[in-house]
């Protein structure tokens, strides 16, 4: 159970055994088990994290950032453009084939620059990175993940050139800012994500590689986060849907040739 309220530094130190089960699962230090802890009387705020049934296997697989909280982030939305049109007049079993092989290369991409898969979403991807690094570090590798995955899928048209009329090309949409990262969902559809304004952003960062005809469009914030200073790309101030001002961004025409300089 998560423990808040006026009182907490009242509560006695967890036990040694306490504690290697706290540090076994992963909590953070306003979390204690409630078959151990005797608090002292005083005003508590209590609110459990795992059900009643659940067993000791729910609470093991649960990470750091599983209980839910605010922290700032990376996140990469990435979309085929045209899927639709390409997928017409292929049989299941080859669309199936061509999409795992995309999702393969970009998840590659991904986790080789320290980033974590969210999700697959019809034919795109969701990210995640910093879960467990420095913001400045975290905007720095979402940056060469989507190097990574415009050199990924150059090297994927090559290997399909035979059986595609036309290569695959991407939109990325990059963004970073404070989210609300916690383990969501129900029973075995539960997982890690982030919800919130800056994952929303991110993903209208990427519909608009569209409307500017690039593979890539990164915040500025993102950008000074990462100290990377991408001046030879155009600037554009954007109006995000269902967000009060403009926001400033960088389109990049393609991400393989991004050049990450840092700013001097």
């Amino acid at each position: 159970m998560r423990i808040g309220g006026a009182d907490r530094a009242k509560l006695p130190p967890p036990s040694t055994d306490e504690q290697k089960v706290l540090a076994r699962i992963g909590a953070p230090p306003n979390v204690r088990l409630a078959c151990q802890l005797r608090p002292p009387p005083g005003h508590y705020r209590v609110t459990p994290l795992l059900p009643a049934t659940a067993g000791p296997v729910e609470a093991y697989r649960r990470q750091p950032q599983a209980h839910g909280g605010e922290q700032y982030i990376a996140i990469l939305f990435a979309d085929i453009r045209g899927f639709t049109s390409i997928s017409e007049g292929r049989l299941p079993y080859d669309v199936v084939f061509l999409l795992n092989r995309y999702f393969r290369a970009t998840g590659h991409a991904i986790e080789a620059a320290g980033g974590r898969l969210d999700k697959f979403i019809g034919d795109g991807v969701m990210a995640l990175f910093g879960l467990s690094t420095e913001p400045e570090v975290a905007c720095r590798q979402a940056l060469d993940a989507a190097r990574r995955m415009g050199e990924a899928l150059k090297d994927l048209n090559e290997a399909l050139s035979g059986d595609l009329d036309q290569p695959l090309r991407i939109g990325i949409g990059l963004h970073s800012g404070p989210t609300i990262v916690g383990e969501m969902g129900y029973a075995r559809a539960t997982h890690l994500t982030a919800i919130g304004d800056t994952v929303n952003i991110a993903s209208r960062l990427e519909a608009l590689t569209k409307e500017f005809a690039v593979e890539l469009v990164v915040s500025q914030e993102l950008l000074d986060r990462a100290g990377i200073d991408l001046g030879a790309h155009a600037s554009h101030d954007v109006e995000i849907r269902g967000r009060q001002g403009r926001l400033a961004v960088r389109a990049v025409k393609r991400v393989a040739d991004l050049q990450l300089t840092a700013m001097s």
